[in-house]
């Protein structure tokens, strides 16, 4: 992307396949910046192991803990890659010292540096004893020789080694049972005779088993250690064999297939990224899409490579592939080779046991799980430069929409204008950036706004009846509920029915009932924001003989607004978990700026020679922060944000906000 390539930041997951020393790796790059987070999200769901890259000189930092706590969740192996050891400032032991405190990891360490910043030349291999040196005329890393450490010549580097190996095989005697016999009852006498491809084994154990995680070192743009990285990657990662998936019996070899990507391709359409669990792929397949329960025939198949990509006649389990002519499918879809291919799935899944989540069709329970989108928190309205151009720029939302479904467009009743909401201001700029070069528009973006939400501070009782003729047909609702705050928060209404109310009543009305709370729901009674953290239960409804659902779920609806109306209203604010990092020289000016933006610091760490600043603001007071921050501090420092809750507002500030949206006081 250019917009990548200008900010030298990484903003789509990029692709990658290739061999390595008889290995088939397929390398997928992805974001680290939290407005970017569904990349992560949808890439993660699809690999088998990962390599998360640290910069040297600043460990782990605020998007590090998001990514991993995403790798937690989906369980997946890890190898972390120290990078920049040739950057000023770059620390080996504080790198590793921030992995063990911050993400409560395990480090193993199989690599030492030679030298650290300007003197980084090469490293030591702790598993094999030996030392990898990159000729210092070759930029392109190619050059490099591996040589066993001997005591006449590196005697303190043997020394060192020799003492990590020791604490490197006692750390995973302690994590693998295995391991631990076998260096209790061969080598407890002396660990320098235990062969390396024992230690190796173990590692991977303890790696797959996502106990532990192997650290490795290198400077990624000269390409040192990049060769034992892949090296590493192939020996201590899990092949796609490895990781056990409980649908894959259900299919017995027939395609089962995860789409986690889509892209718009001006020549050739939607391209779809799907990582293939069992059966093949093949050109001029017709599969069959579980979601949509719709057939589509795949015209080309395709293997990634960053942006060029190579066309191949079939693709097996295990890989990545990029299909061209499906229309329909969307993130999250899952893919199969025919209906008949799901519904012998779901027989058998059905023999293994597997209870339905929901009441729904055979189908629900093939599902594979698909990516979770986040809620976005920034929204600004945006439109055309002439009412002639609205349908390009609404084919251009639908394209970008289905590309990155963490972006929402909707439409606001009241003007009639579009609203694009996203996860950040650099989300936004980035939409706004490719609507321009990719679809040739010139729009125009309101002001960012902030995502309000509102909740409710006591329980309140209210009746409605709705009685309407319509034609020769009388419909006649009467409604009693009360709402009151939840204890826990909850985005979605927790809805509950009084013994009173018949069962054959609720089962008729049930949907409709339940379609009016979630209406009523979407626009509070202050700002017009969602209303979160709010039970409702119906104590009575009365329902006239031949009253239509449409009817009963308006006078649901009105009820539930009515009790809204009475009831003492809070407005929550989203509330940013903020970290700066930040020269000695420059720290007070950054604080006292925080101080007037309703900020509250957690702690001030050191990072070297800099302060990390951490702490909580409101987003509604970070807005253009960038900008300020870099007057404040010369350009030295930078900062990182990430959603932490949404917080009731002061009474005082909520006034002010109030007065400023409607314009009273």
């Amino acid at each position: 992307m250019a917009q990548e390539r200008e900010r030298g930041i990484t903003i789509q997951s990029a692709a990658v396949t290739f061999d390595w020393k008889g290995y088939r790796v397929n390398l997928i790059d992805t974001p680290g910046h939290v407005d970017f987070t569904l990349e992560v999200e949808r890439c993660l769901r699809v690999l088998d192991g990962a390599v998360t890259v640290f910069d040297a000189s600043a460990g782990v930092e605020a998007q590090t803990l998001t990514v991993w706590r995403q790798a937690d969740k989906h369980k997946i192996p890890r190898i972390c890659f120290l990078n920049k050891m040739d950057k000023a400032g770059a620390s080996f032991s504080y790198a590793v010292e921030s992995i063990r405190e911050k993400l409560k990891a395990k480090p193993l360490l199989l690599q030492l540096p030679i030298g650290e910043a300007k003197t980084f030349k090469g490293i030591v291999d702790v598993v094999s004893k030996e030392k990898l040196l990159w000729n210092s005329n070759s930029d392109d890393g190619k050059d490099f020789e591996r040589k066993p450490l001997l005591e006449t010549s590196d005697p303190d580097l043997l020394m060192e080694t020799l003492e990590a190996r020791n604490a490197l095989i006692e750390q995973v005697a302690d994590l693998d049972d295995e391991f631990a016999n076998l260096v209790l009852e061969e080598f407890s006498e002396n660990f320098d005779l235990l062969p390396a491809e024992k230690l190796q084994a173990a590692i991977r154990r303890v790696t797959v088993a996502q106990i532990a995680v192997p650290v490795l070192c290198g400077s990624a743009l000269r390409n040192k250690g990049v060769q034992p990285l892949l090296d590493a990657i192939t020996m201590y990662l899990p092949s796609p064999e490895e990781r056990e998936y409980e649908f894959l019996p259900w299919y017995k070899g027939d395609l089962c297939a995860l789409a986690f990507k889509v892209l718009h391709d001006k020549q050739r359409g939607p391209l779809v990224f799907m990582r293939i669990y069992s059966g093949t792929l093949k050109p001029q397949l017709a599969i069959h899409n579980v979601n949509g329960n719709c057939t589509e025939r795949m015209s080309r198949l395709l293997l990634p490579f960053a942006d060029q990509h190579v066309e191949i006649p079939s693709l097996t389990a295990g890989n990545i592939a990029l299909t061209v002519g499906l229309k329909h499918t969307a993130t999250g879809d899952t893919i199969v080779a025919s209906k008949s291919s799901a519904l012998a799935a779901a027989r058998r899944a059905e023999k293994a046991g597997v209870k339905k989540h929901r009441q729904n069709s055979d189908a629900e329970r093939l599902l594979l799980a698909g990516v979770e989108i986040p809620e976005p928190v920034f929204f600004c309205t945006i439109e055309p430069p002439s009412m002639a151009k609205q349908p390009e720029l609404d084919h251009a939302l639908k394209c970008l929409q289905r590309e990155d479904p963490s972006l929402k467009v909707k439409l606001d009743p009241d003007s009639g204008q579009t609203i694009l909401c996203g996860m950040g201001e650099l989300h936004i700029e980035i939409i706004h950036d490719r609507i321009k070069r990719e679809y040739g528009l010139e729009t125009y973006l309101g002001p960012l706004q902030v995502a309000y939400r509102e909740t409710i501070l006591n329980s309140v009782h209210a009746t409605d009846t709705l009685d309407r003729t319509l034609g020769d047909k009388r419909h006649l609702v009467t409604v009693e509920l009360e709402t009151r705050p939840t204890e826990a928060p909850s985005v979605v209404p927790v809805i509950e029915y009084a013994e009173s109310i018949s069962k054959d009543l609720l089962k008729a009305s049930q949907e409709a009932i339940e379609s009016g709370i979630h209406s009523a729901c979407l626009q509070g009674p202050l700002l017009g924001s969602p209303v979160q953290d709010l039970a409702i239960t119906l104590h009575s409804l009365t329902v006239h003989p031949g009253t239509s659902t449409t009817m009963v779920s308006a006078c649901v609806s009105r009820c539930v607004q009515k009790a809204l109306k009475k009831a003492d209203k809070q407005v929550l604010e989203p509330l940013m978990n903020l970290e700066v990092t930040v020269t000695r020289d420059h720290l007070s000016p950054v604080l006292a700026d925080l101080a007037q933006r309703r900020g509250n610091i957690r702690e001030i760490q050191s990072r070297q020679d800099n302060r990390v600043v951490i702490g909580f603001v409101p987003l509604a007071e970070i807005m253009g922060y960038s900008t300020v921050l870099r007057t404040l501090t010369s350009g030295s420092a930078t900062f990182a944000l990430e959603l932490s809750s949404y917080q009731a507002m002061s009474p005082q500030d909520q006034s002010t906000l109030l007065s400023q949206k409607t314009g009273s006081t």
